[in-house]
């Protein structure tokens, strides 16, 4: 069985390994490298790629939280797919995930070495976004990008137009949002209209917080 395919995730959604980590959110669609050392995530890492190849990155909200224990995590996370891996001499990891859907989780009860949880596939409300919104995304990214590149030469807002609507707001988030509070919300928001506005309102702030900093862009 190939990782990937649909009877892969399905069999994974029954007992999600969970990945916790400070400041990460994984979109669906989105590529993440990550380097795993800690034993028991690569003890995580080993199951996952000897079954479904799955598991779930999962936000730790709080800045000063322990992670060596088992922090408080989001309720919403994304699910990915190992796509590569690299397994050193040490017993650590490289991988790269590959973002598949977004969750909702119930923790199970705990059992060594790491967390997991039964999860349920969040679907996506493409109901009709108005034009006019998504103008103002896009006018707003272009804004966003060039006081950016002032800082920055670069950096590169490009997000491809031909993407479905959802997946393009996702890669919006995942590669222009920079505070990973933000970036959870809109991973927790499943209509696309709603998180088109969200993102809108986040990149405008993020506008005029790099704009008071950067250099005459005009």
């Amino acid at each position: 069985m190939l990782h990937g395919d649909v009877t892969d995730l399905e069999l994974a959604l029954k007992e999600l390994p969970l990945f916790p980590l400070r400041g990460v959110v994984l979109f669906p669609g989105m590529a993440l490298p990550l380097h795993v050392f800690e034993p028991r995530y690569c003890a995580m890492t080993r199951d996952a790629l000897r079954s479904h190849g799955c598991l779930s990155v999962v936000h730790v909200p709080d800045r000063n939280a322990d992670m060596r224990g088992n922090p408080a995590i989001c309720g919403v996370a994304g699910v990915g797919t190992i796509a590569e891996h690299e397994e050193l001499p040490d017993g650590r990891f490289y991988i790269l995930l590959v973002g598949r859907a977004r969750v909702r989780l119930e923790e199970l009860a705990f059992r060594e070495p790491y967390r997991r949880a039964r999860a349920h596939i969040l679907e996506c409300d493409n109901s009709e976004v108005n034009e006019l919104e998504l103008v103002a995304l896009r006018s707003t990214i272009a804004a966003f990008g060039r006081v950016a590149r002032a800082l920055d030469p670069t950096f590169d807002p490009s997000i491809p137009d031909d993407l479905p609507l959802g997946a393009y707001s996702d890669a919006c988030a995942a590669r222009l949002v920079l505070d990973s509070t933000h970036r959870q919300r809109i991973l927790e928001t499943p209509r696309v209209a709603a998180r088109i506005q969200l993102l809108t309102e986040v990149l405008t702030m993020q506008y005029h917080d790099l704009d008071l900093s950067s250099p005459d862009v005009n």
